[in-house]
């Protein structure tokens, strides 16, 4: 059963992408790595998996996106995001693509969502809290060593949803799992000085609205992922202006 359920999960993750063609190679996995461009103002990186690319919403429903756009709203001009996000990743798998990547330069400001995967397939926190603590000083880097463009984003948590309903799993066992990695990346983030926005008692909500979750049961809808965007131009665009 712990198998179909887990090939179930990564059929679900893996399907719908239409996005851009991806320049790291994963077969098999659905990924977006999104060229920049440069005639924007500021530019932006966002790193993750599948809830940074938006998977089963378009391209301008995610939340990079739809942040870009409040934040154009306020005249603050941002170029497309560079999105280094593949469906089902874990903060290892992260971190390889972004060696791969060989990114040159710095960004204006990074986004950075990780670990629902670690928690899914059951990876022990203790990997988490170093990958992660790892994985943000690489955004830091990235944001050329100035931590207030640097904002994290909380895991949300899929057994609201439908599908993790029907998963044969325990929702409050993956709730209290969910809350335990929250924990951990969020006494990392702040100990860091870096931003942290906590979007994960809003996902919950999607356990009596179904607005909040795309087509696919899982992930969550373009109506979720604006709830999340504009929290974070609270918090980018002041850095920003």
């Amino acid at each position: 059963m712990k198998i179909l359920l887990s090939t179930i999960l990564f059929s679900f993750l893996t399907s719908g992408c239409t996005k851009q063609a991806p320049m790291i190679s994963e077969p098999g996995t659905n990924q977006a790595t999104i060229p920049l461009n440069t005639t924007g103002n500021f530019t932006y990186l966002a790193l993750g998996d599948s809830y940074t690319i938006g998977e089963s919403v378009k391209q301008a429903e995610s939340f990079p996106y739809q942040l870009q756009g409040l934040l154009k709203a306020q005249n603050i001009t941002v170029a497309n995001p560079k999105i280094i996000a593949v469906t089902g990743w874990t903060t290892d798998e992260l971190q390889a693509a972004i060696k791969r990547e060989n990114l040159n330069g710095t960004f204006s400001f990074v986004t950075l969502l990780i670990g629902v995967n670690n928690q899914y397939r059951g990876y022990p926190l203790s990997t988490y809290k170093k990958e992660f603590s790892e994985l943000l000083q690489t955004a830091i880097a990235y944001a050329g060593g100035n931590k207030s463009r640097v904002f994290v984003v909380s895991i949300p948590d899929w057994a609201a949803t439908p599908f993790g309903k029907n998963s044969g799993k325990n929702s409050q066992t993956i709730a209290l799992e969910i809350d335990s990695f929250n924990k951990a990346n969020q006494e990392i983030t702040l100990a860091a000085g870096v931003s942290y926005t906590n979007i994960t008692p809003a996902s919950r909500n999607a356990s009596t609205n179904l607005a909040l979750v795309a087509d696919d049961g899982l992930h969550p809808s373009a109506k979720m992922y604006a709830e999340w965007a504009s929290a974070l131009s609270k918090q980018v665009s002041p850095v920003l202006k």
